[in-house]
């Protein structure tokens, strides 16, 4: 098996990876459609806050099973603790093959879009930077751990003071009209989209739970960096919201194609669109490495305690890093990369089985305490259960909302996440069921031979 991780990520490195993969390209892009949802400024900003609200109680969730389960893999290993090993192996096995590989190759698309926009020497450039992105950022993260947080790191750092140059500008910008007070046009249906697009934006406060095993004081900081990541996250969200509507307006929101180039051309017209395409290439590239860090400790528990993936749940003595998850994941993620369809589409193939994956954690957290009350709990939910149970709600809300929202937009989507979960479903049935009659054999011929 090689060795296992090592506690190398600080606070501050902790902090660096939930708030660089949350913040991605996911505000520019989705902005100006939950605008035109929500009707008004007091929706749009109501909206943003709620999700942010929604994200911190998932967040203190995972603060109770991270610090009482410390190890490489969270949710899988949250659900295969409470439910058993086959509702854990399908959360792998839907990380492995296509949730995680697909957020990673959505990402790496965005930074291309905007790359060629920068730079681009040759026709069609887009699926090469996207590539270049994917397999560069594999590298530096196969090199070691320390390689890839700093990159985090320094990602993380230029990105947020990019937000913090777009909100300035915004809010530096002469005010376009008078906004009313009241929200108008709010429908049901388009409230359950932009509160879809809202917390995919917010998604990523849970991604510290994958690297658990490797947080040093992990009783203290994973519960500091869940928490601090996401309330970080909300302050500049709702910055950035603030300065979109005071420089454009609702109207102006709602119609922009370049929502971040629309705000800082107010105040420098000639060099907006370079210098915002700059700061969404470093963000999309944040999310990126993040994605890529930590989704590969999900692939190596997966493999560390399941004989049909086991040649993933190996730790390299060489370069201290799941290079085996790192590698597949990266494969799997640029075959993605060039069947991507649009970018809200790609939101809504996933989102149903992700939030069906969230409650099953959110639920885990009541299951866990009754099941494994011996288990040290370093934290628990202040106010418990109340925020669980807003959580879980929020969870059958959204799940039912993206699965009747994509049922009806996009069913090819659904189709085709749901034949991925059935495909996990049987090779878990076949490769479980080999192994136990090799060992039931084995125990007979071990018998046989003592007798």
């Amino acid at each position: 098996m090689g060795m296992v991780p090592k506690k190398e990520l600080s606070l501050f490195d902790s902090i660096c990876i939930i708030v660089g993969i949350i913040i991605g390209a996911g505000i520019y892009e989705i902005t100006p459609t939950v605008a035109s949802c929500m009707g008004g400024w007091v929706g749009i900003l109501g909206i943003w806050l709620a999700g942010g609200l929604l994200a911190l109680t998932g967040a203190i969730c995972y603060a109770e099973l991270a610090t009482a389960y410390p190890h490489e893999g969270g949710d899988y290993v949250y659900q295969t603790r409470a439910y058993g090993s086959w509702v854990g192996y399908l959360f792998g096995w839907s990380q492995l093959v296509i949730i995680r590989p697909g957020d990673i190759a959505l990402m790496a698309f965005v930074f291309a879009r905007y790359a060629v926009t920068v730079y681009a020497p040759y026709k069609n450039m887009l699926p090469v930077y996207a590539t270049m992105a994917v397999v560069i950022l594999t590298l530096i993260n196969i090199l070691g751990v320390k390689q890839g947080k700093w990159t985090q790191n320094l990602l993380t750092v230029i990105k947020s003071m990019g937000i913090l140059a777009i909100v300035a500008a915004g809010f530096l910008a002469p005010t376009p009209q008078i906004m009313p007070m009241e929200t108008s046009g709010m429908t049901l249906d388009g409230f359950k989209l932009a509160l879809i697009l809202v917390l995919f934006a917010f998604g990523g406060w849970n991604e510290m739970a994958y690297v658990a095993a490797e947080v040093k004081h992990p009783k203290y900081n994973i519960v500091r960096a869940l928490v601090i990541g996401t309330i970080i996250v909300i302050g500049l969200y709702m910055l950035l919201n603030g300065s979109f509507l005071h420089a454009l307006g609702q109207a102006g929101m709602s119609s922009s194609k370049a929502i971040a180039v629309d705000t800082f051309a107010v105040v420098a017209p000639g060099m907006a669109a370079k210098i915002i395409s700059i700061i969404i290439c470093i963000s999309a590239l944040g999310a990126v490495n993040g994605l890529i860090l930590t989704g590969a400790r999900i692939s190596y528990a997966l493999g560390a305690e399941h004989r049909s993936f086991h040649f993933l749940g190996t730790w390299s003595e060489r370069f201290g890093t799941p290079v085996r998850s790192l590698i597949v994941q990266g494969c799997i993620s640029l075959a993605i990369l060039f069947f991507a369809g649009s970018f809200i589409d790609t939101i809504l193939y996933s989102a149903p089985v992700i939030w069906l994956f969230f409650l099953g954690t959110g639920i885990s957290v009541f299951v866990l305490r009754r099941k494994e009350p011996h288990i040290e709990r370093p934290y628990k939910i202040s106010g418990f259960p109340v925020p669980a149970l807003i959580f879980c709600a929020a969870c059958v809300f959204m799940f039912y909302s993206s699965f009747t929202y994509a049922l009806a937009m996009k069913p090819i989507g659904l189709i085709i996440v749901l034949c991925v979960l059935t495909a996990g479903v049987f090779v878990y049935w076949i490769t479980e069921k080999s192994c136990k009659l090799r060992v039931e054999e084995q125990n007979v011929i071990d018998n046989h031979e003592g007798i």
